[in-house]
């Protein structure tokens, strides 16, 4: 009778179950040498056997249906199936006389109903083996993904650490991760200029591959990089370090919404593309070009796709002229704003003192955050919320117990949380004017964008209305007509950029004195 040997382990991992086949072969080619049988063909294989599909195992099932062979040597029943299919076709070749003999050095079998029947049990037992696996496996996840620690493949910036088993910041990817977010939420950058941001900077995958646009959209989607885990539709909290702010991925996730499908590169370009919408109509402004006067002109006008507009066009020159006079009303200059940073640092100290205070309140309302979950799932648990109402109650309050949590480091690292806002306020005021001296008609648009909205064409005027305190700042610079200096709008407006509020507020500052 001729045999055919079959060695399996389950996974195809080199460094795991490394010894697990080469075992078996020693001991099934000696157990065929104390049998004295004959072996005709040996088949190794590194599948799980869950499934059906193997293909050795597909190969050997073949050589007995030619009659190659006779029967099958292997280590245990479970080596040959741990699935229905699988153990199926194994019974019903015994059935047909395919296979005359199986022979296993640890469970006995003969051709008869009995021995049939035991087999039967033994495949039983190895799939009832498999199944029991994944449930208390799945209920490991479960238990791991509660305590706070991510049960899979780090995310891109993070990395898998083998020893503590949890999830470490990878120092070398990091910087590059915020990078991105910190890029899309300008607004400037679409998803596919940062995936040709990521391969220029040679950012990889953790598995060390290239980072696709879809990838990109993955990584600025992914509330991981905050400190929360989403896993089968819930959310949790981690104990991995986040590596943005809430706030900074809220704004991604809102330039998102609002980019919609990412546009293909454009023919020409045109630096105002895309700023405007038509008064009149409501329509998108539309650029071209135009010959007259001996020269090439661009101007800016209503696309008509809802039918005829009176909308009257603009010409980029005065478009442009328009834009730097706005620019002009909320341009600082470079000496005016290192003195004003410099202020801002001095009141950092004292501003901490005064934040203790408001720590303890913010303290109180987490403490009564977390209070408010655990009711929640005391109700979850009673039966008295589905899981999907429960996922989405707990979303809300998770999302506002991080930006507590946010405010409180904010407050006690920073001093309060107006100081980092007023400090960019300020940046960006020098920033205006920094843009009328290099005059770089793209990043103008930028800046447009991110301090107002609803901007607009009108009779040949561009309109928008600028957020707060932009709008404070320009509407002074224009009934004064005279150069922004703080004494002059910050005393006169009350331009909020401190406390209480934690908006713009009055700053504590003598801006008379810094200025002077």
């Amino acid at each position: 009778m001729k045999y055919i040997i079959y060695a399996r382990k389950s996974t195809e991992e080199d460094d795991r179950q490394v010894l697990s086949i080469e075992a078996q072969l020693v001991e099934l080619k000696e157990f065929a040498a104390k049998e004295k049988l004959e072996i005709v063909a040996s088949f190794q294989e590194a599948k799980t056997a869950k499934e059906p599909g193997r293909i050795k195992f597909a190969e050997m099932l073949s050589l007995l249906e030619q009659g190659k062979a006779d029967g099958i040597i292997s280590w245990h029943p479970d080596r040959l199936a741990r699935n229905s299919v699988d153990g199926g076709k194994i019974i019903h070749f015994v059935d047909r006389g395919l296979i005359r003999s199986l022979k296993f050095p640890c469970f006995w079998f003969e051709p008869t109903p009995q021995g049939l029947f035991m087999l039967n049990i033994a495949f039983g037992q190895s799939k009832y083996f498999v199944d029991n696996l994944r449930e208390n496996v799945k209920r490991g996840l479960r238990q791991k993904i509660r305590n706070g620690v991510w049960p899979s493949w780090a995310p891109v910036g993070y990395s898998n650490n083998p020893k503590t088993r949890g999830i470490d910041v990878d120092k070398d990817k990091s910087p590059l991760v915020r990078k991105i977010f910190e890029m899309y939420a300008t607004g400037a950058y679409p998803l596919n200029s940062l995936a040709n941001w990521c391969e220029k900077k040679k950012l990889l995958t953790n598995a060390g591959n290239k980072i696709s646009l879809s990838n990109v959209q993955h990584i600025l989607q992914n509330p991981f990089y905050i400190g929360l885990m989403r896993y089968k539709g819930e959310v949790f909290e981690g104990t991995h370090e986040p590596l943005i702010s809430k706030k900074l991925f809220d704004l991604c996730q809102e330039v998102m919404t609002k980019r919609g499908k990412i546009r293909p590169d454009r023919k020409h370009n045109f630096p105002f593309l895309g700023l405007m919408k038509c008064a009149s109509c409501g329509c998108s402004i539309t650029a071209q070009y135009a010959k007259g006067n001996g020269g090439i002109y661009t101007y800016y006008r209503c696309t008509k796709k809802r039918g005829t507009c009176q909308e009257k066009y603009l010409g980029e020159n005065q478009l442009i002229v328009q834009i730097k006079n706005f620019l002009q009303k909320v341009s600082l200059s470079s000496q005016d704003t290192k003195k004003v940073l410099a202020a801002l640092d001095t009141e950092e100290t004292e501003a901490k003192e005064q934040a203790k205070s408001e720590v303890i309140n913010l303290k109180e309302q987490l403490s009564q955050m977390e209070a408010k979950l655990q009711k929640l799932l005391d109700v979850y648990l009673d039966d008295a919320l589905t899981q999907r109402e429960y996922a989405a109650k707990k979303d809300i309050l998770i999302s506002q117990k991080i930006e507590l949590t946010e405010k409180i480091t904010d407050f006690e690292t920073k001093g309060l949380s107006w100081l980092e806002p007023a400090r960019e306020f300020v940046k960006s005021l020098n920033q205006a004017a920094n843009l009328l001296e290099s005059e770089n008609l793209s990043e103008m648009t930028t800046f447009l964008k991110n301090i107002g909205s609803n901007h607009i064409l009108r009779n040949r005027e561009f309109l928008f209305a600028p957020k707060n305190p932009y709008d404070l700042v320009a509407e002074t610079r224009r009934r004064r007509g005279e150069a922004l200096t703080f004494p002059t709008w910050c005393a006169s407006q009350g331009l909020n950029l401190g406390p209480p509020n934690y908006q713009l507020g009055v700053l504590p500052l003598n801006y008379s004195r810094i200025l002077s």
